[in-house]
């Protein structure tokens, strides 16, 4: 619910808990670092910071192999041009230090969508771009130009659409009293920053953490379930995930997809579990901590680590992305946009896990594509971070899972 359609009593309340917020910027800066929606990320509408993508000569290009078929990354540069036909004429995009309009930003997926529509043979890719892009390469976490990789995927979990005793764990959906308060508009040095509040007896409080709602039952009767699964490891990364079908068990199947938090700060499970000694870090997999939650006597509390908690909507295209477009497996990448041009057309090189049959890494083989930057992550900050999306299903989790490795990050743009 917007800050502008709340009841004026409602309204009244929030206006004085800021004229107190502004007086006091300890406290504002605090509430605000939780404010995050994770997996969303930043405002759609925020500009990226200059500096963060360097102009490289033709000389010095990759070869530009890409590994997938052709059709997949024409889908993806079809769903960019959706998203780009939904933005004002005006709307511009910063490479660097340099501005790009709307235009030019459609007219370089125009370009790159022909190239590819004739199937083109590997080494043929980089003679047909040259004279005709830009490319600029992503200066990485220490200038280097080196990018930490990570993946995420779309998880399949069982469920069911009435409570039972094995499908007891809720998937919920955005409760009403959920309110998200942007700070900008009481003070402009706030602009971007966001809370996620309830108000409970004329007080703006922070909403319900993850053991208020999934240990303490504070959304319990309130109809807010969209289906109930009988994993709450599984659920517990979907949240992370921000999507996921729904296996119900007549065999139809309900796609969701992230649609609020509760705004609390994100907390790293692998982690924490790290820190308590139970692994370590450096042996942090999705299927190891999984295989541990599942054998703990204290699971929920252990995921109650993680107070960040997303609720879902029902949606028949998926899954989506930040941009509100689907997201295309092996083809879309999340970055933090800030830094980033959205929707704009990239290039990545670096290794992926390959698997024995018992699902153990047994050796990384190099690849490189054309990807789409079409999403963001609450985890995604800085011109060193990448997360590629793999795809749906167990194979690709299992991929996302190992998944954290340093490549190469490359965007293009149609030269003038």
């Amino acid at each position: 619910m917007s800050f502008l359609y709340l009841e004026g009593s409602k309204r009244n309340f929030i206006i004085r808990f800021f004229v107190a917020v502004v007086v006091i910027p300890v406290f504002v800066s605090a509430m605000a670092m939780g404010c995050v929606l994770a997996p969303q990320g930043p405002s759609l509408e925020e500009e990226p910071e200059p500096g963060r993508l360097v102009l490289v000569e033709e000389d010095h290009w990759p070869d530009f192999t890409d590994d997938l078929d052709a059709e997949s990354f024409i889908t993806a540069i079809d769903r960019s041009l959706l998203y780009y036909d939904r933005l004002p004429g005006d709307r511009t995009f910063h490479y660097g230090d340099i501005e790009y309009t709307l235009q030019e930003m459609k007219e370089s997926l125009f370009l790159l969508r022909d190239i590819f529509e004739d199937n083109p043979f590997p080494g043929e890719i980089r003679e047909k771009m040259k004279g005709k892009f830009d490319l600029y390469r992503a200066i990485g976490r220490n200038g280097d130009g080196d990018v930490l990789f990570t993946g995420y995927f779309e998880p399949v979990i069982r469920g069911s659409l009435e409570r039972t005793d094995r499908y007891r764990y809720p998937i919920y959906r955005t409760p009403d009293d959920h309110t998200v308060i942007r700070l900008d508009l009481f003070n402009d040095k706030y602009e971007g920053e966001r809370i996620v509040a309830r108000i409970e007896n004329g007080e703006v409080i922070p909403y319900y953490s993850r053991k208020e709602i999934d240990i303490e039952g504070r959304l319990e009767g309130r109809g807010l379930e969209i289906a109930w699964t009988d994993d709450p490891v599984d659920l517990f990364f979907m949240h992370i995930q921000g999507s996921g079908t729904i296996v119900l068990k007549n065999g139809e199947t309900i796609r969701v997809s992230y649609a609020a938090s509760n705004g609390r700060p994100y907390r790293s499970l692998g982690r924490y579990l790290a820190e308590i000694g139970v692994v370590a870090l450096a042996d942090v997999s999705l299927k190891g901590i999984k295989q541990y939650l599942h054998s703990a006597d204290e699971m929920m509390s252990i995921l109650a680590h993680n107070e960040s908690y997303v609720f879902f909507r029902v949606v028949e295209e998926g899954p989506l992305g930040a941009l509100n477009i689907p997201v295309t497996a092996g083809r879309t990448i999340a970055t933090d946009p800030a830094l980033f041009p959205k929707g704009a057309p990239a290039f990545i090189s670096l290794k992926q896990p390959n698997f024995s049959a018992e699902g153990n890494v047994i050796s990384w083989t190099p690849f490189s594509r054309f990807v789409l930057n079409q999403d963001t992550g609450g985890a995604i900050k800085g011109p060193g971070r990448v997360d590629l999306f793999m795809g749906t299903g167990e194979e690709a989790g299992l991929i996302a899972g190992y998944m954290k490795e340093y490549g190469r990050l490359y965007f293009l743009a149609k030269k003038r």
